[in-house]
């Protein structure tokens, strides 16, 4: 009789080794189908609660940041993700020169890493990077990995705004002569079935906004259309924008520098720009 079992009577060894790999192979398709299920963009970690990076580069990113801040000379001081951080990033020179031609005379720094989420931001502004800075302008971007390319229910996008409000708060602690300029998250279009999330939490931001020193920017209307798609030459991964993106992101914030801290200086006051640590040197003509 096949797996050599007597009819009637107890189950063979070899039988019992079949049963146990195909509960094994069960539980593993069962995990699988777990895992794929949870949502992507750190959603089951609190926002609100911070958390730091554990890879060696962000650390030694945030070492580099801290000590960008200990230089002081900062009015404007801008906090974010890679979606920030590239706009002024020594590793990015094409969107460097356009920080430096939007933004010099405002002595603004950039203060953005790369995927960080809203409690790694969090962790890193309770951690040495905005002691003592005293900025007159902190410009937020933030929230849009932990939308990640999943869409997520009121469970979801009351997380992420929990840690929106959180990072506002110890920004307002750390600086609280400082006016923030909540930025509206952009459009992400690697899946367009979370721009129904992203407008959620752009509501929710617009109401966290006073108008005096709380301000919300959305210039998502000038990157994308009514249905979150992005026009053509705002980004190149339909995530991260291009010249162009930046450029209306700068066109939205310089009438609000100027109303704040009036017209450029002739002259920056603000500390050089940082990199990414693991970055090769951009290769010079």
């Amino acid at each position: 009789m096949a797996l050599g079992c007597r009819a009637g009577g107890p189950f063979h060894p070899d039988k019992n080794r079949w049963l146990r790999f195909i509960e094994v192979i069960f539980a593993a398709a069962l995990c699988c189908h777990v895992a794929s299920a949870q949502p992507a963009g750190g959603f089951n970690r609190p926002a609100d609660k911070p958390a730091p990076r554990a890879d060696r580069n962000s650390q030694v990113a945030h070492e580099q940041l801290i000590e960008k801040a200990r230089k002081g000379g900062i009015d404007v001081y801008f906090l974010g993700d890679s979606i920030t951080r590239r706009w002024g990033a020594t590793d990015y020179p094409e969107f460097l020169a356009n920080w430096k031609t939007n933004f010099f005379g405002w002595s603004a720094a950039n203060f953005g890493w790369g995927a960080d989420q809203i409690e790694n931001m969090l962790w890193r502004v309770e951690n040495g990077e905005l002691d003592g800075v005293q900025p007159k302008i902190i410009v937020v971007l933030a929230g849009i990995n932990n939308v990640g390319t999943v869409p997520g229910g009121d469970a979801k996008v009351e997380n992420i705004t929990r840690g929106l409000k959180a990072l506002v708060s110890t920004c307002q602690q750390k600086a609280p002569g400082a006016v923030i300029i909540l930025t509206a998250l952009f459009p992400r279009n690697d899946n367009m079935v979370v721009i129904p999330t992203i407008n959620r939490i752009n509501d929710n931001l617009a109401k966290m906004a006073d108008g005096k020193k709380i301000r919300y920017l959305n210039v998502n209307d000038k990157l994308a259309d009514q249905d979150g798609r992005l026009f053509d030459g705002i980004s190149k991964d339909k995530l991260h924008p291009g010249l162009k993106g930046y450029q209306v992101w700068a066109d939205g914030l310089k009438p609000i520098f100027t109303e704040i801290l009036g017209a450029p200086a002739k002259t920056d006051h603000a500390p050089p720009p940082t990199g990414d640590p693991s970055a090769k040197p951009a290769k010079t003509n």
